[in-house]
């Protein structure tokens, strides 16, 4: 794969190093191997973020605790693995937070179209109070969260036409996950919106069974999705963060030591992950230029339009998420922006 030469290059100069911590004794740490599940390939951002988890959590239990990624859904798609890591059969998932939906709805919070402006919003947002209260959540249904990783902005692409306009997605067949807000979202702007499981996606868009789909701009390269599609358009219409979940169940029968470790190391790989995935979407940009891939963005009003067209499904979709996750949403978005430094003079 393109990436795999950079995104190993990235993990090397990195690095693994970690801060000190006090070493717990060697009698705390039992030995265990630790699968992770990642439906997507290793060449994403993802393997610097969980090569690094394992280095760390290797050095930090002297080598006791082994942890080893599963690429391309190779233990099962996303809402599989979650589900059996809810029935204690599978230590570990990476995975969006878009397919987790049905177990709890107000993780559709972060679905909403055109919810963040930028990473920074996303950042503070995850990484503060508002975060912490989803894991609280994630716990109450068997899930332990460790750490938000970055999915990404999400932008479209298709084989029909450059989208520049909310209107332009008339009649496109676009594949979406199998989520009803992004459903909603893409119907809403005149798509003919297919749910569909990703890794079915390859072979729909070479058949032409559909037309284009959604996804960060690193996801459409390492999937190849170039090969099969012409128009790329930065629309940004949504972003979503990777989970970085462990089973409760497995979860409870660890040493507190242990659960130190997998906390601590699963942080220090976000802000890896985060790092390569940004770097990685900007190369990728250059990439499917290269590739052949016709690139627009959307012109400052246009997006300002399609925003506004958007903006039914967070009305339709409040009372499933939960009006007051919604409201909490829109508080600390107006909180964080607030703080950001104004551009201009």
């Amino acid at each position: 794969m393109k990436l795999k030469s950079w995104l190993l290059a990235a993990t090397a100069a990195i690095g693994f190093s970690v801060a000190p911590l006090a070493q717990a004794p060697a009698q705390t740490f039992e030995n265990r191997t630790i699968r992770v599940s990642n439906g997507v390939t290793e060449d994403h951002p993802n393997g610097v973020g969980v090569r690094h988890l394992a280095t760390c959590a290797a050095s930090r239990t002297g080598n006791r605790m082994r942890i080893n990624g599963f690429w391309g859904g190779a233990l099962g798609g996303d809402l599989q693995a979650t589900q059996a890591l809810r029935a204690g059969t599978q230590e570990m998932v990476v995975t969006s937070s878009s397919p987790l939906v049905g177990m709890l709805p107000a993780l559709g919070v972060f679905d909403l179209p055109f919810l963040f402006a930028n990473e920074a919003e996303a950042d503070a947002i995850l990484d503060g109070e508002f975060g912490a209260d989803m894991t609280r959540r994630l716990d109450g249904i068997g899930l332990v969260n460790l750490a938000y990783w970055e999915n990404g902005f999400r932008n479209t692409s298709n084989s029909r036409r450059a989208i520049s306009r909310w209107e332009d997605f008339n009649g496109v067949r676009m594949r979406v996950m199998q989520n009803n807000i992004f459903l909603d979202t893409f119907r809403n702007m005149g798509s003919n919106a297919i749910p569909m499981a990703f890794g079915e996606v390859f072979t729909a868009l070479e058949t032409r069974a559909i037309d284009g789909q959604e996804n960060p701009l690193v996801t459409i390269e390492t999937s190849r999705f170039n090969e099969v599609q012409r128009f790329l358009s930065l629309t940004r219409h949504a972003y979503t963060p990777f989970l970085v979940l462990y089973s409760k169940q497995l979860w409870d029968r660890l040493s507190a030591a242990e659960q130190q470790v997998l906390r601590t190391c699963s942080v220090e790989a976000r802000d890896v992950q985060r790092r390569a995935n940004r770097e990685g979407n900007e190369r990728s940009l250059q990439n499917l230029r290269r590739a052949g891939m016709q690139v627009n963005d959307l012109a400052p009003a246009e997006a300002q339009r399609m925003r506004e067209q958007a903006r039914a499904v967070w009305d339709r979709h409040a009372d499933q998420i939960g009006r007051d996750v919604v409201q909490r949403m829109s508080q600390e978005l107006d909180r964080v922006r607030a703080a950001q430094p104004r551009q201009g003079g």
